[in-house]
């Protein structure tokens, strides 16, 4: 995503619906890759495919009317509106089977000493709320790595750190994160 996909966020911002219709072609693959990097953690048989993320993803941030700056801050955007749809999509299966079980997810960004672990994703988003009234910073970090794919670098230009901010709440948010769902799945 390039100065063009830049200018047609601008426009987009700026109320121009027919940059909605030119971006897509632009970034579709940036969402898609995005998506597939969440999805592919996902239990096998998941009924939300990378490409209906996409598109509701897509769709939530034209709707939205948002004034982008750049790309990373697209992409910020991107990864908060994928991780609503998502629980929302967790949290509409809890409710229709009514049985209580876990939505699980495997994932390999909280990598423990035994390796990728299986989390609930509403426990997640209920754990991801809970830090947020803690520490905003470090929950917006989390959701930006976690469902935005970003890279450290990318983080901290988003949130106005430097990379070394990241790194060292990265370090803290997991070790927090980790009590906080060991906790939640004793329950």
């Amino acid at each position: 995503m390039g100065g063009n996909a830049t200018e047609l966020l601008v426009r987009m911002g700026a109320g121009d619906q027919a940059a909605a219709g030119e971006l897509l072609p632009l970034v579709y693959e940036q969402l898609r890759e995005m998506a597939g990097n969440f999805m592919r953690n996902q239990p096998a048989g998941h009924t939300l495919q990378p490409t209906a993320l996409v598109n509701e993803a897509y769709l939530k941030l034209i709707a939205s009317s948002g004034n982008w700056k750049d790309r990373a801050h697209f992409c910020a955007v991107t990864a908060t509106a994928m991780r609503q749809i998502l629980q929302n999509h967790a949290r509409g299966k809890r409710a229709a089977k009514r049985s209580g079980q876990r939505v699980n997810i495997t994932i390999d960004r909280f990598d423990g000493p035994e390796g990728a672990e299986v989390l609930d994703l509403v426990a997640l988003e209920d754990a991801l709320t809970k830090l947020a009234e803690l520490n905003m910073r470090q929950a917006r970090l989390v959701e930006l790595r976690f469902f935005g794919g970003m890279t450290h670098d990318e983080i901290a230009h988003v949130l106005g750190v430097t990379t070394r901010t990241v790194e060292k709440d990265w370090r803290r948010v997991r070790a927090w994160l980790s009590r906080e769902l060991s906790e939640e799945s004793r329950q």
